[in-house]
């Protein structure tokens, strides 16, 4: 219980470090220093526009990775996890992962459409683009699914090691998602930075619900919580 009361902590935490970082980014994107930053970052990653550092595969390997944070494939991505969810009945679990994605796509939308800050200069994005910049979408989303599914999946390993590294891969994936969309010009780095304070906040607020929600219906023995899983010899 002191472990789950501790962690309950360090998620509301992130969730305050989140949006107080995301509220200083989005204030400095309007300053001189905050936009020669973004200058600074994208002349770095594409010397000349339109030309990402490194190899031609690379590149490729850029393009391929950003799209794991694409709409599409975090929806396919999503359908998967949430039929393997519901045969476990996991079905808080289940909730939470839908409630998750669609309200980190509300965060999305509406935040762009608020601050409707123009991205990168056309000759630097290496992929198409759609709506505004203000924060990355797919590191906002990304960072909501990955982290989401891998705190998910801890409750499943009883060992630390195994916790920490299925963390550690969801971590992982969102922070490269986001820096595959500074590489490829389809996003100022600030844009990416704000992306992952608010989805990494809205994550932790999922989980932060999950742990409520669980205490309380655990104690009137309501259908909604997660049934544990059953070893099989």
């Amino acid at each position: 219980m002191a472990r789950a009361e501790f962690a309950a902590l360090g998620a509301l935490a992130i969730v305050t470090l989140g949006i107080m970082t995301f509220v200083e980014i989005a204030d400095d994107m309007t300053e001189a220093d905050g936009q020669a930053f973004d200058q600074m970052v994208l002349h770095w990653m594409q010397p000349i526009a339109g030309q990402p550092r490194g190899p031609w595969w690379l590149h490729e390997a850029a393009a391929d990775i950003t799209s794991l944070g694409g709409i599409a494939v975090l929806t396919l991505f999503a359908i998967v996890a949430l039929g393997m969810l519901l045969i476990l009945r996991k079905r808080l679990s289940a909730l939470l992962l839908v409630v998750g994605l669609a309200g980190g796509v509300g965060l999305s939308e509406g935040l762009k459409a608020l601050f409707g800050r123009e991205r990168p200069p056309a000759a630097y994005q290496a992929v198409e683009t759609l709506n505004a910049s203000f924060p990355s979408g797919h590191a906002l989303l990304s960072t909501v699914f990955y982290l989401t599914v891998a705190v998910m999946m801890t409750r499943a390993f009883p060992k630390r090691r195994l916790k920490a590294y299925v963390l550690g891969v969801g971590m992982v994936f969102a922070l490269l998602v986001g820096l595959t969309r500074i590489y490829l010009g389809a996003h100022w780095a600030s844009d990416v930075m704000a992306g992952w304070c608010v989805g990494a906040a809205w994550a932790m607020v999922l989980w932060l619900v999950s742990y409520a929600v669980e205490r309380r219906q655990t104690v009137r023995h309501a259908h909604l919580v997660d049934e544990t899983a059953v070893v099989e010899a």
